[in-house]
């Protein structure tokens, strides 16, 4: 079962839609309460071109973040963590947008865990979609980067998702349980603690396109039943699963209003302080308890 954290001090969008801790306490009895905090996070990908308009960008962003906004982190380009980590303070996690699954040697360019970790980087994405197309990462290389940043103490969204063609062949599930198995593996239940999904539809990915909050929810649902039979039930209800795909501020309330749907990874949008409307997103009167 899930409620969003937030939604407990902030279901007064109207009379007819309060619900009151009273009553969802009631609604479980004999049952376990989990809140999955929500996840709101930020892709600049190869943005912004400077340093100074990284720090400007990144200022903005943090001036939006409230005591009640949900968790925040941003991935920003490796020359810029530095600077942006010490222009938003403790107001939000800056993560890494890859990283190189080894511990030393002769890799040019590569950037390890361990080095991450000394510069006090949490969270680093791995198997984002152009990653997977773009640089020819596959599978087993996206699993090395999840173990290695595990070993290193570190948190890591892997990223999943299927072509265009493959969800019109109805594929979709199939991709996600293959890259989640494989991605996965080697990770133990206790590891799933640093673990956060990002189901990105490659369609939808910079294509102005995205998927219904119905199909997102679908799919976010079928990912949850997947990692529930590699790792059982509490897992499963633990693990937050965010939505990446041309998200903005028009379409993330009715995105977060599903309960499978915790968070969201967000690319163009985050490149402006309009991405504090996705921060503080506000999908009140859908948010439900679920059994």
């Amino acid at each position: 079962m899930k409620v969003f954290l937030v939604s407990i001090f902030c279901l007064v969008a109207s009379s007819s839609s309060f619900i009151s801790i009273s009553n969802i306490l009631k609604q479980t009895t004999d049952t376990k309460l989990l809140f999955r905090k929500p996840f709101i996070t930020g892709n600049w990908k190869l943005n912004p071109q400077t340093k100074d308009e990284a720090i400007e960008l990144a200022t903005d962003i943090a001036s939006t973040i409230t005591p009640e906004s949900p968790e925040v982190a941003l991935f920003v380009p490796f020359p810029f963590i530095e600077c942006v980590q010490k222009a938003v303070g403790d107001k939000l996690q800056v993560g890494a947008e890859t990283c190189t699954p080894e511990d030393g040697g002769a890799f040019t360019s590569g950037i390890s865990p361990a080095m991450l970790a000394s510069i006090r980087v949490k969270w680093a994405l791995a198997g984002h979609s152009e990653r997977r197309t773009i640089n020819k990462e596959t599978d087993e290389y996206i699993n090395s980067q999840c173990v290695k940043l595990l070993d290193q103490g570190m948190s890591v969204i892997l990223c999943i998702g299927e072509t265009l063609s493959e969800f019109e062949l109805n594929l979709a599930r199939s991709i996600c349980e293959v890259q989640l198995k494989k991605g996965l593996a080697g990770v133990s239940a206790d590891d799933m603690l640093r673990v956060s999904i990002a189901y990105e539809p490659v369609w939808a990915i910079g294509t102005g396109k995205v998927a219904t909050p119905e199909i997102a929810q679908s799919v976010h649902a079928e990912c949850r039943k997947i990692i529930q039979d590699m790792y059982g039930e509490k897992v499963a209800e633990e693990t937050r699963i965010l939505y990446g795909g041309s998200v903005n501020p028009e379409l993330v309330d009715g995105l977060l209003a599903k309960p499978d749907i915790d968070g969201a990874l967000v690319g163009g949008a985050s490149l402006s302080a309009a991405f504090g409307r996705v921060i503080n997103f506000q999908p009140l009167e859908e948010t439900t308890l679920i059994d």
